[in-house]
């Protein structure tokens, strides 16, 4: 490669981007009674990241009955409301990650998390941790395409 084109090529690498002007980014916020320090979901561009989210029972503190099982379930319903909120669906998530309080408990997890991604599932991560928000058993984040 010529010197200049070299030049040029790097330019275009490192400040295309700016020159392309701010990303357009939206923030939604979370449910604005529980007054959480973090958004529901940031759109850029179209794409959608989605705050982890937990089993709980909408609006409220309380997880859902049933264990793992339960919880993931009504996390994963979370995410569904979430996503079509935002204009996304569940077909369109390309990556999840899933905090597990018990990574011994993965395999009762993923038997609910593939009733909601039975065809064509998105990239995942799954990892131990050591404590989660409300001591729920699971919490799972999400990113998405919009329309």
């Amino acid at each position: 490669m010529k010197p200049l084109m070299m030049i040029c090529s790097l330019f275009f690498l490192f400040a295309g981007p700016a020159l392309a002007g701010k990303p357009d980014v939206e923030h939604y916020s979370s449910n604005p009674d529980m007054q959480l320090p973090f958004s529901d979901a940031v759109r850029v561009g179209n794409m959608l990241y989605l705050s982890g989210k937990i089993g709980n029972i909408p609006g409220t503190s309380q997880l859902a009955e049933g264990g793992i099982q339960g919880e993931t379930r009504q996390a994963l319903e979370n995410i569904k409301a979430s996503l079509e909120k935002y204009g996304s669906s569940m077909s369109e998530v390309v990556k999840c990650t899933v905090f597990l309080a018990d990574i011994a408990e993965w395999g009762a997890m993923n038997e609910v998390y593939i009733t909601y991604f039975p065809v064509n599932p998105p990239a995942r991560s799954a990892l131990g941790a050591s404590g989660l928000a409300l001591d729920s058993r699971v919490e799972i984040e999400c990113f998405a395409a919009t329309r």
